[in-house]
């Protein structure tokens, strides 16, 4: 079921309408958002290692056109814990070089420990009247 965000009066469903934000920071928020579900981000933390994985060992073991399967291993699994788990849409197909970017400074919060934090302080910045998303 797609969740509304309260922009300046306006409802806009996170699924059906591709948002403009004014800062990757605000882009980034949004983000953690739509990855609410720890399944979802597990998900994700294993299709970015998984990914990369199937972008780097295929050189070492001289098959580079193996390479080329990096984006259906990353992608697959990430996609599937919105469509399965998360029950969104990807941000990759609205704003894919952040989400790109994103997925990765995720993971490395994840690594940390600091995801957790980040996360409140998103909950926390969200539950203000102002948003910083434009229709």
């Amino acid at each position: 079921m797609p969740q509304e965000v309260e922009t300046t009066g306006a409802k806009l469903s996170r699924t059906d309408v591709v948002k403009k934000f004014s800062s990757y920071e605000d882009f980034f928020n949004f983000y953690l958002g739509e990855h609410s579900d720890a399944r979802n981000r597990a998900m994700h933390a294993a299709g970015t290692v998984l990914g990369l994985c199937a972008l780097i060992i295929p050189f070492v073991v001289g098959h580079p056109w193996y390479a080329l399967l990096w984006p259906v291993v990353a992608y697959g699994f990430a996609w599937t814990g919105h469509f399965l788990i998360e029950g969104n849409t990807p941000a990759t197909f609205g704003h894919p070089f952040w989400s790109f970017i994103s997925d990765f400074r995720m993971l490395g919060l994840m690594l940390t420990g600091r995801l957790k934090a980040r996360m409140s302080a998103t909950v926390t910045a969200q539950d203000t009247p102002q948003r910083n998303v434009k229709a």
